[in-house]
């Protein structure tokens, strides 16, 4: 049944492999089970709106996901996008100080605008829209979406996924390995600024770099399972680290938690709960200007998502376009809807779906792994909670790497490729938004092509794309 639903043996893959890959996928990225209730919410954990939206994600990263296993055949997994949720967060408490309101009437108030974006993701998708847009973008921009990727993992796995943050000595930055570990700290700084902190970054910095040379390792030898043995090998280091320098229990947490879902509290807070109202108070073209920078922020970080991770993987053609690519973005677009109904932000194919990739996920059989965990997680969160997240690092620094062989595919004799992609190489992890680098990656593509005598080289989609993007970056901001 398995192989006629996913078509296994044509995608030369197996049962055993697709679910190893899936449980990769989810592993990398079960942080945003607990973290993306704390940024919409900034309540604390197990309040009623923070339980509502810790299901929510849950459930609708479920949806997208298996979604995309069913509709498009793919690996890709799918949850509320980071960056995306930190903006919607900023939207609500706005709508909150503009309408004189609560958090959680504004709140409700701004999943209109998910609501409104994924309904227009659908039409769109449906028109095969999306698709053209796809399209539009410039082989050799899309030959860089890859490796830029990839950089934006490194940068995630070497700094803000590890982030240590002190209280009360003034130590309030995250801490990133590259800067504050390996030359940066100096005995004045690890005593007025890191202090007791410091013996949890050198055990973070370790746990990282055992569980990347043991992914690396595992990979050389050919199995299947490097990353997700990786993951669990710097887990037990964190943990065996916690229990013998820090003594602590790193299980703690287990003896106390709820494993109970609340769902009385998604039902009074989050579920269908859409005000209106509310949000047609902060006018007609705030309400429109807000929910075409959703889109466009949306759009383009799955699309670069999509592009980049199938590249990796040899899912596109020698165009460099993927098979079910209208699927694929049809799911991603049902998420995001399924994300406005149950009560978060906008849903989007993540970046980390690259790690269940090079686990050998190749199928749809992947992401129905990955989806039902996220459903499972409804009653083991706990046990999500505890995977540190220099385990996590581990794998996407690792794939970031992998992920930078694309490179080779990009002519570095064109000029009108370099410049875009090499742009695209900064501002990617820099900004830490896939669709703000596609932009600027456009918008010089289109500006080398006119002041160069190749204007017509340019399609008339390309143009609008990096119109829309210049008036997104000094109109709307």
């Amino acid at each position: 049944m398995l192989e006629q639903l996913f078509k296994l043996k044509e995608n030369g893959t197996n049962v055993r492999t697709e679910i190893l890959a899936g449980l990769t996928t989810f592993m990398t990225m079960a942080y945003i089970i607990a973290l993306n209730p704390n940024l919409l919410t900034g309540f604390a954990v197990g309040t009623p709106l923070w339980n509502g939206v810790f299901l929510a994600t849950c459930i609708a990263s479920a949806i997208g996901t298996v979604c995309m296993a069913f509709l498009a055949n793919k690996p890709f997994a799918m949850a509320p996008g980071m960056g995306l949720n930190s903006f919607f967060a900023v939207v609500a408490g706005n709508i909150a100080a503009l309408t004189g309101t609560d958090y959680t009437s504004a709140f409700q108030a701004a999943l209109v605008i998910i609501l409104v974006e994924g309904i227009v993701f659908i039409c769109l998708s449906v028109l095969n829209i999306r698709e053209k847009i796809v399209s539009a973008i410039p082989l050799g921009v899309r030959l860089g979406i890859a490796p830029s990727i990839g950089l934006m993992l490194m940068n995630i796995g070497f700094g803000s996924n590890v982030g240590i943050y002190a209280e009360g000595n003034g130590y309030t930055t995250p801490f990133y390995v590259m800067r504050d570990f390996f030359g940066a700290l100096t005995p004045s700084t690890i005593s007025t600024g890191m202090g007791a902190e410091y013996g949890i970054m050198l055990l973070t910095v370790v746990t990282m770099f055992v569980g990347l040379f043991t992914i690396i390792l595992l990979a050389k030898k050919g199995h299947k399972a490097a990353v997700l043995i990786g993951m669990l090998v710097a887990s037990v280091v964190y943990w065996a680290g916690q229990a013998l320098f820090f003594h602590t229990n790193p299980f703690a947490s287990l003896a106390t938690a709820s494993w109970l879902p609340p769902f009385g509290d998604m039902i009074a807070t989050t579920l269908f709960k859409f005000d209106f109202a509310g949000f047609m108070k902060i006018g007609w073209f705030t309400a429109i200007t807000l929910i075409i920078t959703f889109c466009m922020i949306d759009m383009f970080d799955t699309i670069g998502t999509l592009v980049g991770t199938a590249s990796r993987a040899g899912m596109t053609d020698e165009n460099g376009n993927m098979p079910q690519m209208k699927e694929a973005l049809l799911s991603d677009a049902v998420g995001t809807v399924a994300g406005a109904l149950t009560g978060t932000s906008t849903v989007t194919t993540f970046i980390e779906s690259a790690a269940g990739v090079e686990a050998g996920g190749r199928t749809g059989l992947t992401a129905l792994t990955t989806g039902l965990v996220f459903l499972a997680c409804m009653f083991i969160a706990p046990l999500a909670a505890i995977i540190p997240a220099a385990a996590t690092s581990s794998a996407l620094i690792y794939v970031g790497i992998l992920m930078l062989q694309g490179l080779r595919n990009v002519n570095f004799d064109d000029i009108d490729q370099v410049v875009p992609v090499f742009i695209m190489l900064l501002a990617m992890p820099i900004s830490g938004s896939i669709g703000h680098a596609i932009g600027l990656a456009m918008i010089s593509y289109t500006i080398i092509k006119i002041f160069s005598g190749n204007a017509k080289e340019v399609s008339v989609l390309s143009y609008v794309i990096a119109v829309l993007f210049l008036i997104k970056f000094f109109v709307v901001v």
